[in-house]
């Protein structure tokens, strides 16, 4: 009964979204214009938090187009309204601008030579995570709607966000400072959909999960107190560099004994670690640090709360003393299972049923899940490898690259998403 009932709602949907399928001229068109721009955007790239000439040519493209455009949200983040000649709900797509400090290292005829300073050393810039491509996809999907007004019921808001990569330290940003700005209300968005490249599935395949997809990231920091002695005399001490590595071993023993990954993933990482001044010294403190990556949060809490205990648990037994601190980096990202339901049928219209996979979850995190833990969301990866390329370069790599070709699937997609979602 179940799977009769699941085909007769697939069909309505299906049925329902070939409805507001916009015609092939359209999308014929914009092709050559996404590919420019992402080129454009790729060879002129800019950091978190400035990006000042990328926002200016996103705003001058949609209010060419008729758009409301908003500037400055977020610092540089633009914000566009698409009004469709019938009322209805809100939806709302977004594409994160930032770069990161990489030096290009390909033969590209667009590659970056952009130089800059970034934590007080001169670094190269380059959209070595396909921002660039999200930005052309997202001002290519405002094109082709904006000449479909008559197909939308309802509005349609553009979010362009800044510093999905983190803000400058010290500085606000990304997503979360977007959301406290109010860029979900006036009007109030109902569901809000994003995509990422990405260079390790083939161009025309789009991959999702429903529920938690991406991790939620947190930072920590433990310093360890100690007391400083001779390193030839360890008995007149304590010594903070065992401690710590004591506490590297205790934390590991959370994931490995405690989390249960045959639910969900999780990692707890120490990037690094700093302690003493000389060979011979049991030097009086130590410091770490690095990050933690949850997909479910009831092993989020749990992981924290012994994190916390075990440190100082460690440290004492050990006769020390030491603290931790958590901060978060991002929440999970976590896609609405009824709004999955609901628009898989016009991804698999679209891209095809066999190019529209599932796929496992993953450690690395988007400040996307911001906007999800606001509004229903649904994140997914489109494919930007080379059909049969056996060597493709992962992401934030000097290396990094994208097929150009699989960027229209991304505009079709999120066009097509949009009007669905506004007509059901």
């Amino acid at each position: 009964m179940n799977k009769i009932l699941t085909l007769i709602v697939f069909t309505i949907c299906f049925s329902l979204s070939a409805q507001n399928q916009i015609s092939k001229k359209y999308y014929d068109v914009i092709e050559e214009k996404v590919i420019e721009w992402r080129r454009h955007f790729h060879q002129y790239p800019e950091l978190s938090n400035r990006e000042f000439k990328t926002a200016e040519k996103i705003a001058k493209h949609l209010k060419e187009l008729g758009m409301e455009v908003q500037t400055g949200i977020a610092h540089t983040g633009v914000v566009a309204l698409l009004k469709g000649n019938q009322p209805g709900k809100v939806v709302a797509l977004r594409a994160d601008i930032d770069a990161l400090p990489v030096t290009e290292r390909n033969d590209l005829s667009f590659k970056s030579e952009v130089v800059t300073e970034f934590g007080g050393e001169n670094v190269g810039v380059m959209h070595a995570c396909g921002h660039d491509t999200h930005i052309a996809i997202l001002m290519g999907v405002a094109e082709v709607l904006s000449k479909n007004k008559d197909k939308i019921k309802g509005t349609i808001k553009f979010i362009f966000q800044p510093a999905e990569e983190g803000p400058p330290e010290g500085e606000e940003g990304g997503a979360l400072l977007m959301v406290k700005e109010g860029v979900l209300k006036n009007p109030d968005v109902d569901a809000i959909f994003g995509l990422h490249i990405n260079s390790q599935t083939p161009v025309g395949v789009i991959r999702y999960k429903s529920g938690g997809t991406m991790a939620a990231a947190q930072s920590f920091t433990i310093k360890v107190k100690g007391k400083q002695s001779h390193g030839s005399q360890p008995w007149s001490g304590v010594d903070p560099i065992l401690i710590s590595a004591k506490i590297i071993d205790g934390l590991q023993t959370i994931i490995s004994r405690e989390a249960n990954l045959t639910n969900e993933a999780a990692v707890i990482t120490v990037g690094k670690i700093t302690s003493g001044v000389r060979y011979n010294i049991i030097p009086e403190s130590a410091e770490m640090i690095g990050t933690i990556r949850t997909l479910d949060y009831g092993m989020k809490d749990h992981i924290n709360k012994r994190m916390e205990e075990m440190v100082a648990g460690i440290a004492k037994t050990y006769g020390g003393e030491a603290t931790i601190e958590i901060k978060e980096t991002t929440d999970i990202t976590y896609n609405d299972p009824d709004l999955v339901v609901k628009m898989l049928p016009t991804m698999q219209r679209v891209a095809g049923l066999n190019n529209v996979q599932t796929q496992k979850a993953i450690t690395g995190a988007e400040d996307f899940s911001y906007f999800q833990r606001e509004v229903p969301g649904f994140y997914f990866f489109l494919g930007g490898m080379t059909p049969g390329n056996k060597v493709p370069y992962p992401h934030h790599t000097p290396d990094f690259k994208i097929d150009d070709s699989g960027l229209l699937l991304g505009v079709k997609t999120l066009s097509e998403l949009s009007l669905d979602f506004l007509n059901q």
